[in-house]
């Protein structure tokens, strides 16, 4: 029988408390180092189920050495000495042929390997990010990286900082500083604006399948529009769902967007207004009104988003952003799983 399931980040940390931290301490007593997982995974968002076990899940974490020959001292020790179990999980996966996403917890494979990964901190960021945050996180920075990379960032867990170099970067990528965030915001009201009024076109012309595509799309930006205004960065699409749920106003949008999903104008133009009351609490631009209204004399409501989108572009000061395209960050004009997990293509691709 398998081990009884507990929340990835649980077993993360007791990996370092109870299996990794004693080898430290034993063979390299007062090294400094971080200890993590951060990065990509369901459990770095606290979404990991049950389901998740059956595939890259199990007892794993970074650590962070600065030094590369005390890196290479650890890594030794933990190949030679890490075994066991960790809660009942094995500490070794079955590695296979495929990337460590795609092992699992097998004790008694001949092969098996730890998934401690033991890295320079500048280095991984650099890998994952293409950039360092440690020295400060340019404009540039913020828009050509995607918000699920940065969501990685800074979820997770950190099991230990002795240098506070971790901490402090996670910290600098906490969020957008509020000239970004305004430029972010109003992109996003631009894409909405540009179509809130076509599902009722759609649905005009007898096109019901047309009209629940673009509710669809609407919809999803809706969606990533809230999270942006509460301060969290949107996951990627298996997850998005999700982390609308736990915002405040779920309750409310939720019925709302299922309704717009079935094309129907009213709902949609409902759920604007709401995500536009929303961004007037914010107090980031000029309060405005959300009553919806037609569109020139068409028979459907839409909030006229591009309202919105003027009104936080007049408040940013960063004359850099005031002059940019309004296109927004990485992930709001590339929608392409490669491109959002490469740095060396999203950050070549950001304007």
């Amino acid at each position: 029988m398998p081990p009884e399931f507990l929340p990835g980040l649980d077993l993360s940390r007791a990996l370092y408390t109870d299996a990794v931290a004693p080898l430290l301490r034993t063979a390299h007593p007062g090294l400094p180092h971080a200890a993590a997982l951060i990065g990509s995974g369901s459990e770095v968002l606290g979404l990991d189920t049950e389901r998740s076990t059956d595939h890259g899940w199990g007892p794993r974490l970074q650590l962070f050495v600065a030094d590369s020959d005390d890196r290479a001292r650890v890594l030794e020790l933990l190949d030679e000495h890490l075994h066991g179990r960790v809660r009942g999980w094995p500490v070794r996966f079955a590695a296979g042929s495929g990337p460590p996403e795609t092992w699992r917890p097998d004790a008694d494979a001949p092969d098996g390997r730890h998934r401690v990964e033991v890295a320079d901190l500048g280095a991984w960021f650099t890998d994952r990010l293409g950039f360092d945050p440690r020295p400060g996180v340019a404009t540039a920075d913020w828009l050509a990286t995607p918000t699920q990379q940065l969501a990685g960032m800074v979820g997770g867990a950190v099991f230990h900082d002795s240098a506070g170099d971790l901490t402090r970067s996670r910290r600098a990528l906490g969020w957008y500083p509020d000239d970004v965030w305004r430029y972010v915001l109003a992109c996003q009201w631009q894409r909405v604006s540009q179509e809130e009024a076509f599902v009722g076109r759609c649905a005009e012309v007898g096109d019901g399948l047309g009209a629940r595509v673009v509710a669809a799309r609407l919809v999803r930006d809706l969606m990533r529009l809230a999270l942006l205004l509460s301060r969290i960065y949107p996951p990627y699409s298996k997850w998005l769902g999700s982390a609308f749920a736990r915002l405040p106003e779920a309750g409310t949008l939720t019925p709302l967007l299922a309704r717009a999903l079935d094309a129907e104008p009213g709902a949609l133009a409902d759920a604007c207004a709401v995500v536009g009351e929303r961004q007037n609490r914010t107090g980031l631009a000029e309060r405005l009104d959300t009553r919806p209204r037609p569109f020139h004399e068409r028979p459907w409501p839409v909030l006229d988003a591009a309202r919105f989108t003027r009104a936080l572009m007049a408040r940013v000061e960063d004359p850099e952003l005031a002059a940019r395209p309004p296109v927004g960050a990485i992930d709001q004009f590339v929608d392409n799983t490669d491109a959002l997990t490469r740095p060396g293509v999203f950050r070549v691709l950001s304007p």
